[in-house]
């Protein structure tokens, strides 16, 4: 072949090969390297996982029993048919957290006990929690053992969860494992109290490794986590669940659901606190050459005591107790009573008023022991948190010691910050009403008539469940300077992307996006920085009128999460982060019909392919065959001619194939 032609060869080799590789980092055009050396560990939420018996229950008045292994939490049938029998599986001991002698449960392993809580045609959508997390995994190839689940009884303690069950153990084989099997680091997801649950372990993890060792297992068994939905310093509707009840949208009664959750340790794990108050940790002298005190002390500084309501929105609880001389017999909590009286004339009711700081040292259940049972175990769990050996959960978060860490949540909804009770006048576990409630609603505070409430509402309100003020709490782990951007939810071809760049953040305040709002259009800010710790990339993600539980089984931030993964595996980006300059489909679902141009949208990516059994346009429309995600070619070079042995012509041909 003379020289010429290799020349030629060779450059047109070169330049398809970087037509390949180079390429904008947008959903339909990114380059896809082998990712099959990760693992995605799922760490569920409060309530997220499945409970089976694990004993012989006999349910009389019922021709349904509990046998070992059927469906506990939740199986509606049995709940509507003994209700009595099913509460004897879910209770528990509230000072031990031991079953009932009758019942045991235990939770479910396996993908299959987080994916759908209920399964059936009726109930199974409304309890589904990851099933559609799971499709995307398998939809874009992940293998089976690449997902792992580690599911716990959401009933328990960090503590008891480790004494009972070794969970904390576990987790840890977990992700070696999965590190010898796939060969690379793990990618953590949690959701809600799964947060938590890993923040504990991070602490537990100290303890079982040499501390010159502990930053080094993270880094070989950690590449990102994705906290979603993290209650960062609680969520005031746990508050609600103990005096009221919260039924989880099951037909009981709010007494029989406060019963059931007020018998759990879990609920106090979820009690607000102030961001003003740490605790020194029991084993942190191993780390600081001893330095520190042996002993745990709670302690907050002066900006606890200058600022309203523990830096929360408004106060948490208000509460009418019968009467002040109720108070007589408790010396520790006569000076608050003084301090909040509503009234001090004799014989009439009291008002009382409770800050996060004030619930989480356990002030409050102090205050209501004369009137409310309950409140005696309750302060029973809420020292043992104060004294648990590893991790007082009552201090807030610092950012954990992980390379990579993204936290997500929704805003906008609206959440309640705050209550007002009262005595119902029937018995326990009935005997306290909710008079009024506080939301707040997009940066302000409203009470349930509708009227203005006086406070402190953040920029944003929270997701439905947890409030602002917890969620944002994440912001404190960026640094000083951060880009922010600011682009819609929906599939979008660039021209609404809002950037900021190196914008100034002050850790005493909220960093807020300046950026201009379309009222139809529902965006998502991400707040990145990837400066302030050498070799550390931070972010936080905030997703308009993304709801708490559903959140998980949002398609734009599942787009989000694969982009990210994708980007942080190429071999040629260029970012730390993944760019938001246009969002293109990824999957058929992401097609739809436009019915003012009579074609699927975005028409480079989707073609319209009619199946049997599509009843309506867009549900044929599809990603494109002949226009896949990642385009190459092969370039075939064909002979035409010959004189002599010699190559007088060639043909070149090229073939496209979609890159896996």
């Amino acid at each position: 072949m003379p020289v010429p032609w290799l020349r030629f060869l060779t450059v047109l080799l070169l330049i398809l090969r970087a037509t390949i590789v180079s390429g904008e980092e947008f959903a339909g055009e990114e380059f896809v390297e082998d990712y099959s050396k990760l693992s995605g560990i799922i760490i569920p939420g409060f309530a997220s996982t499945q409970l089976r018996a694990w004993s012989f229950l006999d349910c009389p008045y019922s021709p349904l029993d509990f046998n070992p292994l059927d469906l506990v939490w939740l199986d509606t049938t049995k709940l509507l048919s003994a209700v009595n029998c099913w509460l004897k599986c879910m209770l528990l001991e509230p000072y031990n957290q031991t079953d009932n002698p009758q019942c045991k449960s235990r939770p479910d392993s396996g993908l299959s006990a987080i994916t759908e809580l209920d399964p059936g045609y009726i109930t199974g959508p409304l309890s589904s929690v990851w099933k559609e997390w799971i499709k995307w995994c398998i939809e874009f190839g992940i293998e089976a053992n690449a997902i792992i689940a580690v599911p716990y009884d959401w009933r328990l303690s960090p503590s008891k969860l480790e004494e009972r069950d070794l969970y904390f153990h576990n987790l840890k084989l977990t992700f070696e494992t999965a590190k010898k099997l796939r060969g690379g680091p793990s990618i953590v997801f949690g959701h809600s109290l799964g947060n938590n649950v890993f923040r504990y372990f991070l602490e537990w993890l100290k303890l079982e490794i040499a501390p010159k060792h502990y930053i080094q297992w993270l880094d070989e068994h950690i590449h990102a986590y994705f906290a979603v939905g993290a209650p960062l310093l609680g969520a005031t509707e746990t508050v609600k669940a103990t005096l009221s009840g919260l039924t989880f949208g099951l037909p009981i009664s709010e007494g029989t659901a406060r019963l059931m959750v007020n018998s759990f340790a879990s609920t106090v794990w979820m009690m607000p606190f102030s961001k003003h108050c740490k605790a020194d940790n029991h084993y942190w002298k191993h780390f600081s050459g001893g330095s520190r005190r042996a002993h745990q002390t709670y302690e907050c500084d002066e900006k606890e005591f200058r600022a309203n309501f523990s830096g929360w929105p408004t106060n948490i609880v208000n509460i009418e107790v019968p009467s002040v001389h109720g108070f007589n017999a408790y010396p520790s909590v006569t000076e608050v009573a003084d301090i909040n009286s509503s009234s001090t004339e004799c014989g009439l009711p009291t008002q009382l008023s409770f800050s996060a700081r004030e619930i989480s040292d356990g002030t409050f259940f102090k205050a209501i022991e004369h009137y409310d049972p309950d409140s005696k175990w309750l302060l029973y769990q809420l020292q043992s948190y104060h004294s648990d050996p590893v991790l007082n959960p009552f201090t807030p978060w610092d950012r954990p010691p992980i390379k990579n860490v993204f936290c997500i949540y929704g805003i906008d909804l609206k959440t309640e910050v705050g209550y007002y009770f009262a005595p119902s006048g029937k018995p326990y576990p009935d005997n306290w009403i909710i008079t009024d409630v506080i939301y707040e609603v997009e940066g302000s505070l409203f009470s349930r008539s509708g009227n203005l409430v006086e406070g402190n509402p953040g920029a944003a309100s929270g997701d439905e469940t947890v409030p602002y003020h917890s969620l944002s709490w994440c912001k404190n782990w960026l640094g000083p300077k951060v880009n922010i951007t600011r682009a819609p939810q929906a599939d979008h071809d660039g021209s609404d992307v809002q950037v900021e760049l190196n914008v100034e953040h002050n850790h005493d305040e909220d960093i807020i996006a300046n950026m201009t709002r379309s009222p139809r259009v529902k965006y998502i800010t991400f707040y990145e920085d990837s400066e302030s710790i050498p070799g550390r990339r931070t972010a936080v993600w905030e997703l308009d009128k993304a709801n708490h539980r559903n959140i998980v089984r949002s398609p734009v931030l599942m787009r989000e999460l694969w982009l990210q993964m994708w980007h942080d595996i190429h071999p040629n980006a260029k970012s730390k982060f993944v760019t938001k300059a246009k969002r293109g489909p990824l999957r058929d679902e992401d097609c739809y019909w436009d019915y003012g141009k009579a074609r699927c949208a975005w028409a480079e990516y989707c073609e319209y392919r009619y199946v049997f059994g599509d009843v309506h346009l867009g549900q044929s429309c599809s990603i494109a065959l002949q226009k896949p995600r990642h385009l190459s070619a092969i370039v075939f070079l064909v002979a035409s001619k010959h004189h002599g042995g010699m190559v007088l012509s060639y043909s070149i041909y090229c073939v496209p194939f979609m890159l896996r």
